[in-house]
This record gives structure tokens, C-alpha cells and sequence, in this order.
């Protein structure tokens, strides 16, 4: 059966920032990066662990470059016009322009917290526990998994989570869920109660199936509904099947989103379109 895929609604992001895995430099330089050891090499601390920076781009406050290193420590920050590809032991990181975060775990070669503190991350993680993504608004327990993170400082921090697929434990304030996705499964973390709930539904925001892939082959990995061989429609109800069934039970999965549309009113100020 085919499925049409929606384009991921844009905020605050445009086309060509979702486009960065088509550059031929940067398919130059993961090809380089991958025949020289790739994840494996600079786990072993034998290679650079940096497959591309582009512009301005900070690691705890100095200039780094592609011969440079990230490790678990680092606070990483990216300009206007800038981001960041590496990986960090069997987990890779796409750090979008205009973002601050930390890396934060017991040895150099193992995250055991991404802290997003502004902007926007794509993560994908190998296999292993005892692992978050903490936003200003909410944290996610993670295990080997692919995700998309994103907080709108404009916003009051509003932050923005999809489970790209694999098991996440997400919990804001006195809420938490379970998220089993296969194919985004998305949330708001809400800086403040909407209809009295921190954790309420999203659809597919400024992130693609194709920047999860690119980060997955890094680390050896092949996502989800690469090894299913098909897709379901991007709405945020985390399922390749669709419609998602809804009416899920809170503490398990949220009520997955009637259509493939925004899942709750946008903030004031929001203009986008599809």
C-alpha cells in the first residue's frame, strides 16, 4: 500500500536547513570520515569524531574545527548559518544552527545526557540504558532510539520532542509517558499547563526521514522503517500503520492526532503554513 508524506510543517527553520544530508561536500567528508574508521576509530580515540562543522561553531567557548574533537563534557553552541555533525561513541549528533547544549557522562566516549538549553538537535543512540535528552520543559529517558529535539526560546522554552522510533520514557512535571514509536511519535512539552496538560500532541515539525537515516548509517544503524521497508503517514502518532488507533491510556502512549495536521492550536504569533 502506498502512503503519501506530508512535508514536515516548518517553524522558525526553512527548507535548506532540513536539506544538509544532499550536500556533496558533507557526503565527501561522511564518506572520508566512514573509510577512516568512522564511530568505531573514534571511539577508539584513534580518529576525529567530527564528520562536519560549518560556520561558527563553539565547543566550551573556543572555535572548532573538522581536525577537532567532541566528547562527553563539552558544551557545544552553533552560530547563525552553522551546525555540527559528529558522533560520540555509538551515538550521532546533528546540531542545528543557532543551539546551545551540553554533553554530559562519566567517560569522554559515553553521552549519558544531551541538555538542549535553545535550538534544535537530531540524535541517534545505540543500544544502552541510563541515557537522557533533557529539555528546559521535560526529559527523556532514552534507550537505543532516534530522536528530534527542539526548544523555542521565543516561546518561554516551549520544547518540542518526537520519538523518531525506539522506547522513550518522557515526563514533564507530575506527567509522563511511555512513547513506542516505530515512525514520530511527537509531543509539545509546554512551558506552562494547556488544558491541563504539560505533554500534549505534535505533528511533524522541521525534521525529516532522511536526517535520521544519515545519522543512523554514521553509527552503522538503519532506523526503523528502513528495516520495515515502508512509512506511514508523519502525523505524530509514532505508527507505521494509519490511521493510529487513538484513545490510549495516559502513562502509556498519548492520543495520537485525528489528522495529519498541528495537534494543538499554534502559540500566539505563529504564521506558518503548510
Amino acid at each position: 500500500m502506498t502512503h503519501h508524506h506530508l512535508t514536515p510543517l516548518l517553524l522558525g527553520r526553512t527548507d535548506n536547513e532540513l536539506l544538509w544530508h544532499r550536500r556533496r561536500s558533507l557526503l565527501q567528508a561522511a564518506a572520508a570520515w566512514v573509510a577512516a574508521g568512522g564511530w568505531m576509530a573514534a571511539q577508539a580515540q584513534s580518529g576525529s569524531n567530527i564528520v562536519e562543522v560549518r560556520g561558527d561553531v563553539l565547543r566550551n567557548g573556543q572555535a572548532l574545527t573538522a581536525q577537532g574533537s567532541i566528547a562527553a563534557g563539552d558544551r557545544i553552541e552553533t552560530g547563525p548559518g552553522s551546525t555540527a555533525i559528529f558522533a560520540v561513541g555509538n551515538s550521532a549528533f546533528m546540531v542545528r544552527q543557532n543551539t546551545r547544549l551540553a554533553l554530559e557522562g562519566d567517560t569522554p566516549t559515553a553521552v549519558k545526557v544531551l541538555r538542549v538549553l535553545t535550538g534544535a538537535v537530531a540524535s541517534v543512540w545505540g543500544q544502552g540504558t541510563d541515557r537522557q535528552v533533557i529539555l528546559p520543559t521535560a526529559t527523556a529517558g532514552i534507550r537505543g532510539t532516534g530522536v528530534y529535539a527542539e526548544v523555542f526560546p521565543e516561546l518561554d522554552h516551549r520544547g518540542y520532542f518526537c520519538n523518531c522510533y525506539g522506547t522513550v520514557d518522557l515526563a514533564a512535571g507530575n506527567e509522563s509517558v511511555v512513547s513506542q514509536s516505530v515512525y514520530h511519535q511527537s509531543f509539545w512539552a509546554e512551558p506552562a499547563p494547556r488544558d491541563g496538560r504539560l505533554l500534549t500532541p505534535a505533528g511533524a515539525i522541521n525534521h525529516t526521514d532522511e536526517e535520521l537515516e544519515f545519522l543512523a548509517g554514521l553509527i552503522g544503524q538503519r532506523t526503523a522503517w528502513q528495516i520495515a521497508g515502508r512509512k506511514g503517514t508523519k502525523d505524530g502518532s509514532g505508527q507505521i500503520n494509519y490511521p493510529a488507533p487513538g484513545g490510549t491510556t495516559p502513562g502509556t502512549t498519548p492520543p495520537a492526532p485525528t489528522a495529519p495536521t498541528r495537534a494543538v492550536p499554534p502559540p500566539p504569533g505563529d504564521t506558518s503554513t503548510y
